[in-house]
């Protein structure tokens, strides 16, 4: 089955875009926006949490994997539904449910309904990104248009993030629970403005579609049982029979997820997808950077607030030399694609994520903000920038229009993945020492600082050979 993709907003192929064009694409931003403060401001509130409701490092990390849990679980999934069945009802059902979970998690006394009402959020989000990502992919002309519009697309989704540090610390200055709750009239405002803007797409004969629901149970199952089995392995023990149980299961239903595909007539992956480097080459990288950067966010928080003293305010305001670096400068990459192509810009990104978390590692029991921290916000902050927008331009060039919620789907689930799985592990590796002293605290957090930076230089070393064998074969 092939599917035709209608676009939902004016069309935008002309140099000079229309007010409702703007209208639609601002829209959406900010959906993607939303995503990115929720995340961000409960990072800033997890030291509070963990000390109203009791909890334990190992188990705080779960109001964040819960999140992550939901989010790269179903993203593939939600991806393949929109395209399916229409982004515009999609997008809009989905940014409901996300108000109703921000509600939720605001009012919850115990720790398990607020872990689920992240799940919830992070299900709801995991179809709201690609529906929104491939709105834009097929209203947007591939080439410099296009670049322009995810430029600006992915800038709000990183400024969100930046942003909802600074709202993270002034809402948690006044309880932990406004950080939850604030998302709740965001969503509504934005959920009404769609039903306005976005027009309808035309009728869909749902009888007509072909469903892979083997290959939606087998995915599905397959990235939740993964992600669960990471975030809950410092638990359970990495080698216990649990957690060696759950990988093979893992494995198991991807081998079975791989089978389907390859024989069903409409497959909910079409494997070839992979075949295509510049497609691979993204989502790799995005493992790489999400993955980085969660670790670090998490760490960076631990740092300032539960050792060093800091408020949660203190800490937003010093990640935000990095918020504005890519509040500004993210609407800009798109012009350094069309002039570079996106892998090497991919690659300046992750050589500054690198760099800026290498000089993090010099951090030390009494603070030296100009000299250490300042200089890595920065560098992630560049980074940022550089790399997040033009991850998603390349990891949607070059596929055709009817896959263009595949393509965003699988992106995205490969940015939730590597946070998820990052997070695990750095929470082990911070966990595990059960250190009690400031310098022993300190010197814990360190293991998990190299890895961030390990997974950032990965990531570039994926970018760098897959682009080397591309370039080999168009030369062929």
């Amino acid at each position: 089955m092939t599917t035709t993709a209608t676009p939902v907003l004016a069309p935008a192929a002309e140099t000079r875009w229309s007010a409702r064009t703007w209208a639609g694409l601002f829209l959406l931003c900010g959906v993607l926006f939303l995503d990115g403060l929720d995340v961000s401001m409960v990072g800033v509130a997890l030291p509070s949490i963990g000390a109203d409701l009791g909890m334990s490092t190992s188990s705080l990390q779960w109001v964040v994997s819960g999140y992550v849990l939901g989010y790269g679980g179903f993203l593939l999934l939600g991806g393949r539904i929109a395209d399916l069945i229409g982004r515009r009802t999609v997008l809009l059902v989905a940014l409901g449910v996300f108000a109703l979970a921000s509600l939720l998690g605001g009012i919850v006394d115990d720790p398990a309904l607020l872990i689920a009402a992240r799940f919830i959020k992070g299900v709801s989000a995991a179809f709201t990104a690609p529906a929104g990502l491939s709105i834009i992919t097929t209203t947007f002309a591939e080439g410099p248009a296009r670049n322009r519009a995810l430029s600006i697309y992915t800038a709000f989704g990183a400024s969100g993030f930046s942003s909802g540090l600074i709202l993270g610390g002034l809402m948690t200055e006044v309880g932990w629970r406004a950080t939850f709750l604030l998302p709740f009239p965001i969503a509504v405002l934005v959920l009404a403005l769609g039903i306005k803007l976005i027009p309808r797409s035309p009728h869909v004969d749902l009888s007509h579609r072909s469903y892979d629901i083997g290959g939606a149970l087998t995915s599905t199952a397959a990235l939740l049982l993964l992600v669960f089995t990471v975030v809950s392995a410092e638990t359970a023990g990495w080698t216990s029979l649990r957690t060696l149980g759950s990988f093979a299961a893992v494995i198991a239903l991807g081998v079975a997820f791989v089978l389907i595909e390859r024989r069903v007539a409409f497959p909910l992956l079409r494997l070839g997808i992979l075949r295509n480097p510049n497609v691979l080459a993204a989502n790799l990288a995005a493992m790489a950077v999400f993955g980085s950067y969660i670790g670090f966010q998490f760490i960076g928080a631990l740092y300032m607030q539960s050792l060093l003293g800091w408020s949660p305010l203190g800490m937003a305001l010093a990640f935000l030399p990095a918020g504005l670096i890519v509040a500004f400068g993210g609407p800009r990459t798109g012009a350094l694609v069309n002039r570079f192509g996106s892998g090497p810009v991919v690659i300046a990104g992750l050589v500054a994520f690198a760099v800026g978390y290498a000089l993090y590692l010099r951090v030390a029991l009494v603070p030296d903000y100009p000299a250490v921290i300042l200089p890595s916000m920065i560098l992630i902050g560049v980074g940022f920038a550089l790399a997040f927008p033009a991850l998603n331009i390349q990891a949607t060039t070059g596929v055709v229009d009817g896959e263009q919620g595949l393509a965003s789907g699988l992106v995205q689930t490969s940015f939730q993945v590597g946070g998820a799985i990052s997070l695990a592990v750095v929470t082990a590796l911070i966990g595990g020492g059960h250190a009690t002293a400031p310098v022993e605290v300190l010197d814990s957090y360190r293991p998990a600082l190299w890895l961030v930076t390990v997974l950032a230089v990965a990531g570039l070393l994926v970018v760098g050979t897959l682009g080397r064998v591309r370039r080999t074969a168009v030369a062929a």
